[in-house]
C-alpha cells in the first residue's frame, strides 16, 4: 500500500490537493504487489511566475520511480506526473518480463543518499552519494538511468563482475565505460 508524504513549497497543501494527489497516484498500485508500506514523496512547488511544479519519487524494493512536471496549473502537473510514472512502470515491466523470459529476473539497486558532507579539498564536492552495486546487464542499467532521469548510471556488470558506467551521449544514443578489474 502506498503512503503519501506531500510537501508544498510556496503553496499550502490543502486537503483537496492532497486527496487529488493520492487519487491520481493510487492507480499505480495495481502494477505492484506491495508487501510493505511504500512512501511516495510528493513535492509541490509554485514559482513567482505562477508555474506549478510537481516532483514524485517512489522508492520501491528494486526500483526508484521518479518524475517531475511543470505547467501553469497544479492539477494538470499532477496529471502529467501520474501519466509519466505509469508509462515508466509499463516500460519497466515490459523489459523485465522480456529479460525474465530470456535469462531470469535480476535485482536492481536503489540509491541510498548519504548525508551531505563539507568538502575537504579545493575541488568543492557539494554532494556525496553511496550506492549498492548489484549485478545487471547494460540494457537494464540504461532502463534504470532513464527512469531516474539521470545522464549516467554506475552498475556491476553481471557478466564480468566489473564496475561499469552507462551514459547518455549528446546525440541521444548511449555509451558504455567498462573497467579492467
Amino acid at each position: 500500500m502506498l503512503k503519501y508524504n506531500v510537501r508544498g513549497e510556496n503553496i499550502e497543501v490543502t486537503e483537496a490537493l492532497r486527496s487529488y494527489v493520492e487519487k491520481r497516484l493510487e492507480k499505480l498500485e495495481k502494477y505492484f504487489e506491495l508487501t510493505s508500506d511504500v512512501i511516495a514523496h510528493v513535492n509541490l512547488k509554485v514559482y513567482k511566475n505562477h508555474d506549478a511544479k510537481v516532483e514524485v519519487t517512489i522508492p520501491l524494493p528494486y526500483l526508484v520511480l521518479r518524475a517531475e512536471e511543470t505547467s501553469d496549473d497544479m492539477y494538470r502537473s499532477i496529471d502529467f506526473v501520474s501519466d509519466k510514472l505509469e508509462r515508466q512502470i509499463r516500460k519497466y515491466k515490459t523489459r523485465v518480463n522480456r529479460k525474465g523470459r530470456e535469462k531470469g529476473v535480476k535485482d536492481f539497486f536503489i540509491e541510498t543518499p548519504a548525508e551531505e558532507e563539507k568538502p575537504t579539498s579545493e575541488l568543492d564536492i557539494v554532494r556525496n552519494k553511496r550506492v549498492s552495486l548489484k549485478p545487471m546487464d547494460p540494457e537494464e542499467a540504461i532502463l534504470q538511468m532513464d527512469m531516474l532521469e539521470h545522464d549516467f548510471f554506475v552498475f556491476q556488470d553481471a557478466e564480468t563482475n566489473g564496475t561499469s558506467v552507462v551514459y547518455r551521449r549528446n546525440d541521444g544514443r548511449y555509451g558504455l565505460i567498462e573497467t579492467n578489474e
